[in-house]
């Protein structure tokens, strides 16, 4: 168990927790949310220890251990990825080092015997003779392959990383688990893998996440951050949605009754307080009226952008034609001869690990890489709206927001474009900012921005909702879903492509293209997933 007990957090003169609290049992697994800047990651990291608060404390049963998600990717380089994930458990790492140094020495004395019998007693206790294999058990589960489990972290590519300090969190059956955005960077294969961990953990769970669908499979209870207070809901996030709707629905139906009470208890007094004969009622009303106290209903400090894509023309029958198309990439050949055709209804999802592979094919469709063979082509009718993946040149500027999206509009009214920043939630002042010091989310809403106002009729999105907050990933899937035109794209999170996606492709490892008309859960459940697995195991034998 852990709780925060009467916690308050003050920046400056601003309070971002006030006299917060809360209890986090075992057995549950808990979903943090709330509006970006709203304290999320700063309550984890009070929690962890890592962050005093202005006041207050928190408490921990006695014995249980606590383990975080690290978010130094650089920490651990100089450790293997094995010795990353074990330090997870730091007691028992220290021991294993103990007596490595022990048994190491060439004067082993009878006191350096009595210490290593201690130790190999503490070792047996905490199952360290099994620590390596759940080590690379959870490895293997996160989709790193066995090649790199020795590998330096400082060797590794960055996905890697984040996914041996995931394994690193878990390791050991900690008493008590925070992750914080566990599911980034993570391909859908591993997010299902944490999914069904999570699942089967019986201690205690608090993540933050962005993603929907993952928060609906592995909570039991949602907590919900909102002006400095924290609020506990039983279930999952589907069912905090509909019942924090449910009960501001219920305080404003409560409220329209007592107002109208309130307007029949005035009106009486009004007209009966000069009467003698009703002076006693009169009276009686005054003292129920002063007792009827409306609701206060705080708005949510949850806002969100409007997303809505129009086309500035309908899309023609001849939509994208691809043949034949190939590209190798430091001596590995990623794409190998795709070839499909898109239709004018197509909402695209590229799924799987293969995400090199994705972002080439979105490169090389919007121009901006030349294939080694093979042709595409679109159609006369199209007009084609980008959302790369890597976004620093677009921003590479010390334009204002609005001069930047201004550079992108046919109509340069000020007003107009303000209109499409507005949407986006930048407003008044916001306008003036440089672009070249926004934050991650603020420059992917530009860049949805800069997609409204293009009226492209096919959208091209790598991986859109990296950076966005639940709110405007909600907004953005809803506006995908009116779309009327065309969409490829990538994206982690489950309840996004499911909801949006029409037809499902994937590059496997060796180049080859699954491509189905289905939805994407339909897609895993398929058999093709058996293939799939087949051809990528048969991969990996080659190499």
């Amino acid at each position: 168990m852990i709780a925060a007990n009467n916690v308050t957090l003050r920046v400056g003169k601003k309070a971002l927790f006030e006299e917060v609290n809360i209890k986090f049992t075992e057995g549950n697994c808990y979903g943090l949310i709330g509006a970006n800047g709203a304290g999320k990651s700063t309550f984890l990291k009070i929690l962890s220890g890592q962050l005093e608060p202005t006041k207050g404390d928190v408490t921990i049963t006695p014995g249980q251990r606590l383990s975080f998600l690290e978010q130094d990717h650089f920490k651990y380089d100089a450790y293997s990825a094995l010795d990353t994930v074990i330090m997870g458990n730091a007691r028992l790492y220290e021991i294993m080092k103990e007596k490595e140094a022990l048994y190491a020495k060439e004067d082993f004395t009878d006191e350096d015997g009595i210490r290593a019998s201690e130790l190999e007693g503490e070792f047996a206790e905490m199952n360290g003779w099994e620590a390596e294999s759940d080590a690379e058990q959870l490895l293997n589960g996160l989709g790193i392959e066995s090649e790199f489990h020795y590998s330096l972290m400082g060797d590794l590519s960055g996905s890697q990383k984040v996914k041996v300090l995931l394994a690193r969190a878990l390791f050991g059956n900690p008493d008590i688990l925070l992750l914080d955005e566990p599911t980034n960077h993570l391909d859908l294969d591993a997010i299902e893998w944490l999914e069904e961990f999570l699942i089967n953990f019986d201690n205690t769970v608090i993540v933050v996440s962005h993603d929907r669908y993952f928060l609906n499979k592995v909570c039991t209870q949602i907590a919900d951050i909102d002006y400095g207070k924290i609020q506990l809901y039983a279930g999952n996030y589907d069912f905090w949605f509909e019942s924090s709707q449910l009960l501001v629905k219920q305080m404003k139906e409560a409220n329209k009754k007592k107002e109208e009470k309130i307007k029949e208890l005035q009106e009486f007094i009004s007209r009966f307080s000069a009467n003698a004969s009703k002076s006693k009622q009169a009276t009686s009303r005054k003292r129920a009226l002063e007792k009827i106290q409306l609701d206060e209903i705080k708005p949510s400090s949850r806002k969100y952008p409007y997303i809505d894509f129009r086309p500035n023309r309908e899309i023609g029958n001849e939509v994208l034609q691809v043949e034949g198309l190939s590209k190798t990439v430091d001596g590995v050949k990623i794409l190998d001869n795709l070839t499909f055709t898109l239709g004018r209804e197509d909402k695209v999802a590229f799924v799987g690990s293969n995400e090199q592979a994705v972002t080439m094919l979105f490169k090389i469709l919007m121009g901006e890489e030349e294939p080694d063979e093979g042709t595409y082509k679109w159609g006369v009718t199209t007009t084609q709206a980008y959302f790369p993946k890597d976004n620093t040149k677009e921003f590479d500027s010390d334009l204002t927001i609005a001069d930047w999206l201004t550079q992108y509009s046919e109509i340069k009214d000020v007003t107009y474009v303000r209109g499409f920043l507005g949407r986006m939630l930048f407003a008044g002042e916001d306008g003036v900012k440089r672009v070249r010091v926004l934050s991650g989310g603020e420059k992917v809403r530009c860049l949805l921005s800069k997609m409204m106002i293009s009226g492209a009729n096919i959208l091209v999105l790598d991986e859109p909702t990296n950076h966005l907050d639940m709110e405007s990933i909600t907004a953005l899937n809803n506006g995908l879903i009116k779309f009327p035109g065309v969409l490829l794209f990538t994206c982690h999170d489950h309840q996004f492509v499911q909801t949006t996606a029409n037809r499902i492709m994937e590059i496997l490892p060796n180049g080859e293209l699954i491509d189905k008309i289905t939805t994407y859960d339909e897609y895993l459940a398929s058999d093709v997933m058996a293939r799939k697995r087949h051809v990528y195991n048969m991969t990996e034998e080659d190499n």
